[in-house]
């Protein structure tokens, strides 16, 4: 019998509003998991379970009250602990903020706790959402739940693996290179980037640039759409928001009405010659789908120096004032990027912004005679979450510690919503995800494509969305210890 963890969203919100299924009955089963195998993967890293249960039977009560009930009732859901949350410790990853209880909700949180979401818990990041792998010195590493000893990517990756593992139905995520997509990638879930400003955020340190984005992790497309109605909409704070940002219903899309690209690298990312192996299987599945199936990328030139200036230019913006006053509240890896901000000159930032106008008038062409985008989502196979970064990919050494996302940093220069979607596995049985890019404010025509695909995905058994073993977990050692060893 399915345990109600193992629900997809969407049908536990629909079993919620028929009263078949209560939310404290489905609070619990969630509870039940995470304490059954978060231990060898350490994914929700700060818990309130009391609260929780509280929000439950409230949630429960409103239902047989006959209330009108919000989008996500009654749902459990992850919240990255770089996203503050009232009363609820928040690290952000950083050992200076500890003991760090936020007096408000983000934006984001309150969002999805008016939509009826229940705030089960905190997930495991990287400090501040700099590194590769979600590894902190308040928590140690979270281990990818196929494979406890390997990545989950970063920095989004606690919310990845407390998706894959169940403990969660729905997650938050946040990315400023691609680690709602890397992350997602790596633990056979989806995730996504929306278009800038659809999904709002205070915290946008220089509002006209799009880097930065807040969005959606789940199981399956369609539990990805629920969450992304609940959190999407226009926010005049927010200099990127959009008065049309809304979420409808989202219905499959015909793929074979579709005009696709296929690129293996974007004609500059470092992809390893297994990645490319893995994804040129997956393309020869998928081309008959579509209408037009072509091995094509748009031209992105300059791609690499540009996200390298304003990727160190973000990270001043952040933290260059605490870098002046308490350098010693940041961690090492912060302060380099802070300082390597420092070292760019005006002249350099304004070549790199105009640079980034051209590469998105690129973009915008290619997006003219092709619907959407096909890439991998990341460049490698997940590593062991020891290494802080891949210093090499095929022998090579990497140009940088984010080298090996320039997949997915490509898009976000660009500005483009992507979807990282689960298909099957490598050989050693660790997942492999696609990325799927489509036109700037095309996120719903994004979705509805993902849906299609996903959908016939599903009916192939190798190309279907992994399941990690749940039994080897629960017997499995504890990961928090090994991380601080």
């Amino acid at each position: 019998m399915t345990e109600p963890c193992d629900l997809s969203a969407t049908e536990a919100r629909l079993l919620i509003g028929a009263r078949r299924l209560s939310p404290v009955e489905l609070l619990r089963s969630f509870v039940q998991r995470v304490e059954t195998v978060d231990h060898a993967v350490n994914a929700i890293v700060a818990r309130d379970f009391e609260a929780a249960q509280v929000a439950a039977k409230k949630a429960e009560a409103a239902v047989m009250a006959g209330q009108e009930l919000g989008l996500l009732h009654g749902l459990p859901i992850g919240v990255k602990d770089l996203e503050d949350t009232k009363d609820l410790r928040t690290t952000y990853g950083s050992a200076k903020f500890t003991d760090h209880l936020p007096v408000a909700d983000q934006n984001l949180v309150a969002d999805i706790r008016r939509a009826g979401g229940i705030i089960l818990g905190k997930t495991n990041t990287s400090e501040f959402g700099l590194a590769a792998n979600a590894c902190n010195e308040v928590y140690g590493a979270t281990g990818n739940p196929f494979d406890p000893v390997k990545a989950v990517g970063g920095s989004s990756g606690g919310s990845a693996a407390a998706l894959a593992t169940g403990m969660v139905p729905l997650a938050t995520g946040s990315e400023l290179g691609g680690s709602l997509r890397n992350s997602a990638a790596f633990c056979g879930v989806v995730g996504m980037r929306p278009t800038p400003g659809l999904v709002p955020s205070e915290k946008r340190q220089l509002g006209a640039l799009s880097l930065s984005s807040l969005g959606p992790m789940a199981r399956s497309v369609a539990d990805l759409a629920l969450l992304l109605s609940a959190i999407a909409r226009h926010e005049r704070q927010d200099m990127l928001g959009f008065p049309s940002a809304k979420i409808e219903r989202i219905e499959p899309a015909d793929l074979g009405m579709l005009r696709i690209a296929f690129s293996h690298d974007l004609g500059f990312a470092p992809t390893s010659q297994a990645v490319r192996d893995l994804f040129a299987k997956r393309n020869r599945r998928l081309a008959p789908l579509f209408a037009v199936a072509d091995n094509a990328a748009p031209d992105c030139s300059g791609a690499d120096e540009i996200f390298c200036i304003l990727r160190a230019v973000s990270f001043l913006a952040a933290f260059g004032a605490t870098y002046r006053i308490c350098p010693d509240q940041l961690g090492a890896a912060v302060r380099a990027n802070v300082e390597e901000g420092m070292h760019y000159s005006a002249e350099q930032v304004a070549g790199a912004l105009a640079a980034q106008t051209l590469l998105y008038q690129r973009w915008q062409k290619f997006f003219d005679r092709y619907d959407l985008l096909i890439t991998p989502s990341v460049t490698i196979q997940p590593r062991h979450w020891t290494e802080p970064y891949p210093t090499e990919i095929d022998g090579k050494p990497t140009r940088s510690s984010y080298d090996w996302v320039a997949l997915t940093y490509a898009v976000t220069i660009v500005g483009h919503p992507a979807i990282s979607l689960p298909l099957g596995t490598d050989a050693d049985g660790m997942p492999f995800g696609i990325q799927l890019i489509g036109k700037r404010h095309g996120d719903t025509k994004l979705l509805q494509a993902a849906l299609a695909l996903e959908f016939f995905c599903a009916l192939e058994p190798d190309l279907a969305p992994p399941v990690p073993n749940i039994a080897a977990l629960a017997s499995a050692p504890a990961l928090r210890n090994a991380a601080r060893a």
